[in-house]
């Protein structure tokens, strides 16, 4: 069988299985139009609170009524970052907006905001791990409460149906709160049961935070187990691992998070291995490069200076690995314009 092949989420049908995860820090436009020109067949948003969102849409950009608003609407505060976080990139064909909660009613209001951006899906997070989000009962919490996340995942399906054109919803979920609560099969049915047309899963607990490995067994199991398709995360950092979760599991796609972090080109290798059997690995110039068209592309969306304080961590990312990375990292961390940048990069001064 093809590993690489189109794929099928709901009414959403997609050339390839290679998809770019929600990452907290990182998935805003720029990065994910990036992505997309190296083969990204879906992207995904960072997590964006249902709450905020609904109760401020003006600061992302939207208008407060979804039904008559016909795209960005200068409703309050605009923020160049939030609204980067959420609208769709240019080369951006298909694209889903991750929400985070925990009260199904504030899922459903904040998925209805999202009319303007005519996302291709919306996607619900079971899966972060983080203090502050979890603590208010959202994200990983969800695994806790399999009837509250079927509520949530039902209510975001409701307003997908009355303002999105019936767009997929589709849940990012972990295998479960610790050890002794591994339950994604139980919370992956009743999200299907509520009407989730896909689940990605990355097996590992919360009490894992992204510590020790994976369990890819958890992801055959589960392609077992339900009807909809099943999109595998977790320890993917290169195209073999890719080409391996996809053989072990038969798992429908693959969604590279950590791995892609300083390397968009992932996607490009991925897809040629899958294919041909080889990849080549990207020349550190290009790597470079590439860095610096993300900074470019960046301080267009939200401004010079917030790009160029963002793009430090982007810095360390690109520059893994490359010889005299770790000089040009702690010159990029007192960066403050893109000449700055500029200088690093070209003469590594």
């Amino acid at each position: 069988m093809k590993l690489y092949r189109s794929i099928a989420i709901g009414s959403l049908s997609l050339e390839g299985n290679l998809f770019l995860a929600p990452v907290a820090g990182w998935t805003e436009r720029t990065f994910r139009s990036l992505c997309v020109e190296q083969g990204a067949n879906f992207s995904f948003t960072e997590l964006v609170s249902a709450e905020a969102l609904y109760r401020n849409p003006g600061h992302y950009g939207l208008g407060r009524d979804p039904a008559t608003c016909g795209g960005f609407a200068n409703i309050g505060r605009v923020s160049a970052a939030a609204k980067n976080l959420i609208s769709r990139a240019e080369n951006e064909r298909h694209y889903a907006v991750q929400l985070f909660g925990a009260n199904p009613d504030a899922i459903y209001k904040a998925a209805l905001q999202l009319a303007p951006l005519q996302p291709d899906a919306v996607d619900i997070n079971a899966g972060c791990p983080v203090p502050k989000v979890v603590k208010n009962g959202a994200g990983s919490a969800l695994m806790k409460d399999p009837a509250r996340l079927g509520r949530i995942v039902d209510a975001a399906v409701r307003a997908s149906r009355q303002a999105l054109g019936n767009v997929p919803v589709t849940i990012k979920m972990r295998s479960g709160w610790d050890s002794s609560s591994i339950n994604y099969a139980e919370c992956a049915r009743i999200a299907v049961e509520s009407g989730a047309a896909m689940i990605s899963l990355h097996p590992r607990t919360r009490s894992q935070n992204y510590a020790g490995k994976s369990d890819w067994a958890c992801i055959a199991d589960l392609v077992s187990r339900i009807s909809v398709p099943v999109t595998g995360s977790g320890d993917l950092y290169t195209p073999e691992d890719a080409e391996q979760m996809l053989r072990e599991t038969g798992c429908a796609a693959v969604m590279f998070a950590r791995g892609v972090m300083g390397n968009p080109f992932i996607f490009s290798s991925t897809r040629s291995y899958l294919e041909n059997g080889a990849w080549t690995p990207v020349p550190f110039t290009e790597r470079l490069a590439a860095a610096f068209r993300h900074l470019e592309l960046l301080a267009a969306d939200i401004g010079e200076r917030t790009a160029c304080l963002e793009m430090r961590k982007q810095f360390c990312a690109y520059t893994k690995g490359i010889p005299g990375g770790a000089a040009l990292r702690e010159k990029a961390v007192h960066a403050q314009t893109i000449e700055d940048y500029r200088t690093i990069i070209v003469t590594g001064t």
